[in-house]
């Protein structure tokens, strides 16, 4: 990580061009999780060269697995099997990333060795209990600090299929749940209140496991094996979604993302900006595997406000602190509700969004499980990104159409998601800049 680095956001002109942003998040860590406990060699292409997918592949290296890099976006994972991983006494350090300490806390609880999770300190205030605690139900044993961060797990339990509901919708918990089923004994099932992304039972199918699922459920047995197979990674829609709110937004633009992974469990904020009067189509759509892919072109259109259908929340909860700034430069109030889960991420984002939208001069009241957003126009001022990395880029795009520069304090963290954001949004007319 570098030192302290400040964003400073203006008035731009219109948003021209074709973009391709990094390989989805979500995607590259269960590519080099299933490749690494898979038998043979796995390629991935067009891997997210991010801090956090860089720790799960470290990660993995002090288990044993080698992993090769022949080009930047590429790697080459040399699998173990489901039984190759070796254990070590030093401490697994996944960084900033939440889906690779509650994945792996699944895939660890099964090995035959102790291993001991630990995180940043935004990580090590997040909530574990959601996964450790179904974990625990199928004979996992994983200590934690009062619920948080580090995770002790604890290796040699023989685990158990259990059929869960989960209490809240979460693909995370879902898939940590699914890789912990592969070493247990009997059927894992996983219901969810709301289906949720659908990425690690798609590649789990990939890699050979038998596994049935449909939207909102999902189940497998143990005892089978996982075969190498080559993964093409789409560019990440959660990356896409400030370039698609930006485009909205300033006057004139015209953008191409291309070759967007649109999995109908992640693109909500599509949906929404669409029901706020966004001009957004697809073009070019096709599969790479296993995941519907395309190119979305978005050009300025009014927005007005809305109340969001709730059916929406589940499949676009890290889009929302860009849909915030969609919602406070569009016409009228936007409702949003049944999204509480935006309080344990990498920050608070309810309140969060709710406090440099006041700064910026929007009305904006929170809620316990969202907000109630009354849409203007912006002015300038000075917000904490609070180490988040979605906080910073979203009130990047902010800066855009505020009628005075919008600071962001301490971007830093945007590595973590999005390697290369301010060349990119540069390349395409973002008035976007470092300060040291």
């Amino acid at each position: 990580m570098s030192g302290r680095l400040d964003w400073s956001s203006r008035a731009s002109g219109p948003l021209l061009g074709s973009v391709r942003v990094p390989g989805d998040k979500s995607v590259s860590h269960r590519a080099l999780m299933l490749a690494a406990i898979a038998e043979g060699e796995s390629r991935i292409r067009g891997f997210l060269e991010g801090e956090d997918t860089r720790a799960t592949a470290a990660v993995l290296a002090q288990l044993g697995v080698r992993i090769d890099t022949p080009s930047p976006g590429e790697r080459v994972v040399h699998g173990t099997g489901l039984h190759g991983l070796r254990g070590t006494a030093q401490a697994l350090d996944c960084g900033n990333a939440g889906t690779g300490m509650r994945l792996l806390a699944g895939l660890l609880a099964g090995q035959a060795f102790d291993s001991t999770l630990v995180g940043d300190a935004s990580l090590s205030k997040r909530p574990m209990r959601r996964v450790t605690d179904p974990l625990a139900l199928m004979g996992a044993h994983i200590d934690t600090r009062d619920g948080l961060p580090p995770l002790r797990v604890r290796g040699g339990q023989p685990l158990h299929g259990i059929r869960y509901e989960l209490p809240v919708a979460s693909a995370q918990v879902k898939s940590a749940l699914l890789l912990a089923g592969l070493y247990a004994a009997g059927d894992t099932e996983v219901i969810e209140p709301h289906p949720t992304r659908d990425y690690t039972e798609r590649m789990l199918a990939a890699f050979g496991w038998p596994i049935v699922f449909a939207p909102g459920w999902a189940k497998l047995s143990g005892g089978h094996a996982l075969r190498a197979t080559d993964v093409e990674v789409p560019a990440d829609f959660s990356s896409a979604a400030f370039f698609l709110v930006a485009a909205s937004i300033v006057p004139g633009s015209e953008l191409r993302l291309q070759a967007v992974g649109l999995n109908p469990r992640r693109t909500g904020l599509l949906e929404a900006l669409r029901l706020m009067g966004a001009d957004i189509t697809i073009e070019n759509e096709r599969e790479a595997g296993g995941e519907p892919v395309g190119d979305l072109v978005v050009r300025h259109a009014p927005l007005h406000g809305v109340e969001l259908p709730e059916a929406l929340v589940p499949d676009m909860i890290d889009e929302f602190p860009a849909l915030f700034i969609a919602a406070a430069v569009a016409s009228g109030r936007t409702l949003i509700r049944g999204a509480a889960e935006l309080r344990v991420k990498e920050s608070d984002r309810i309140a969060t969004m709710a406090a440099g939208l006041r700064t910026l001069g929007t009305a904006i009241e929170e809620t316990p499980d969202g907000a109630i957003i009354h849409g203007g126009s912006l002015g300038g001022g000075t917000v904490a990104s609070h180490l988040d990395h979605r906080i910073a880029m979203s009130f990047a795009v902010a800066g855009l159409v505020a009628t005075a520069p919008v600071r962001i304090d301490d971007c830093s963290h945007v590595a973590t998601s999005f390697p290369g954001f301010l060349e990119l949004t540069s390349g395409c007319g973002f008035a976007l800049q470092a300060i040291t």
